[in-house]
């Protein structure tokens, strides 16, 4: 760990996986969603703006409630050329009484873990308690963290792979132990699903879906990029908050889908889910998740020095 000139302590990445741990994790994104939903925690709706040079955008996404902090994050698709992560940003964190600097936070590691907790804890909810078939359509970070995180919820019998890139898919699959095949194959019969790419065309067909299967769409492009068609929208859809997916979600924009319930709704049992249906949660991510990640480790990292 370093200092910053004003004597506030930088955490890089090597820091925060030193006291992240996905089963902690995951429980505070429950809490995080729940209180969101029921108006503890404040947020505006994440700001995103284009960068003409790489291509990408550029957000700020600030939330205040038991901590108060904000993450600045860059979005560039085209980093793989250059070995970069397509996500890289910083997190701040500041003490609620006296606004002073707590802490800054390298953000990657820390939004890729969180994106995979959230699915966890919202799917460990509705979720077939006993499920066969995971389905990964996606072959990137986010595939590979979504393994790790519902493996800490569930246990699945066969887990079947997709990317758009032959290849890639069997190499993937062949680290994580699945099997790679169509998107159509991967699809039919699973019982939880997870889309993680960049499309910006739906890559997942509804009429693929069994009853009661599972849908996490992850993967973000832009406002208009699509993982899913209109027939997989016009099932139950959850979100994390109504107005920010409502504006920046693809899918939801592109269908015209009908939201049901934010997942805190649904992890707080104020909304409840017809056994049977087809549930699609349709995350883009939220300050909240990333502030509330940041306490934890700050909090994780302050015991480990003491």
């Amino acid at each position: 760990m370093s200092k910053s000139k004003a004597d506030v302590p930088f955490l890089g990445e090597e820091d925060v996986a030193s006291v992240l741990s996905m089963g902690e994790l995951i429980p505070a994104m429950e809490q995080a969603l729940i209180d969101c939903s029921a108006g503890r925690i404040a947020q505006p709706d994440r700001q995103m703006l284009p960068v003409a040079k790489s291509g990408g955008f550029f957000g700020a996404m600030p939330a205040v409630g038991d901590a108060v902090g904000v993450k600045l994050v860059n979005f560039v698709p085209g980093n793989g050329q250059y070995g970069l992560p397509t996500h890289l940003a910083m997190i701040l964190l500041f003490k609620p009484e006296t606004g002073e600097p707590l802490a800054i936070m390298d953000g990657r590691l820390i939004t890729e873990m969180r994106t995979s907790a959230v699915s966890a804890a919202v799917l460990n909810r509705i979720a077939p308690a006993t499920p066969k078939t995971l389905a990964i359509l996606g072959a990137g970070l986010q595939a590979e963290t979504h393994i790790e995180a519902l493996g800490e919820i569930r246990t699945f019998d066969e887990i079947r792979v997709w990317a758009r890139s032959p290849d890639k898919a069997k190499r993937f699959a062949d680290r994580v132990g699945a099997t790679a095949m169509s998107a159509e194959e991967a699809v039919r019969d699973a019982d939880v699903i997870v889309t993680a790419t960049a499309s910006k065309e739906p890559i997942l067909k509804g009429s693929w879906l069994k009853p009661g299967a599972i849908v996490a769409a992850v993967g973000w492009n832009s406002k208009d990029g699509r993982e899913l068609d209109d027939d997989a929208m016009d099932n139950v859809v959850v979100v994390e908050s109504r107005s920010g997916t409502e504006k920046e979600s693809g899918n939801i924009r592109g269908a015209k889908a009908n939201i049901f319930a934010e997942a805190g709704e649904i992890l707080a049992g104020t909304k409840t889910i017809e056994s049977g249906s087809i549930v699609i949660f349709d995350s883009i991510g939220m300050a909240a998740e990333d502030v509330a990640s940041a306490q934890l480790v700050w909090k994780r990292f302050q015991e480990q020095a003491s």
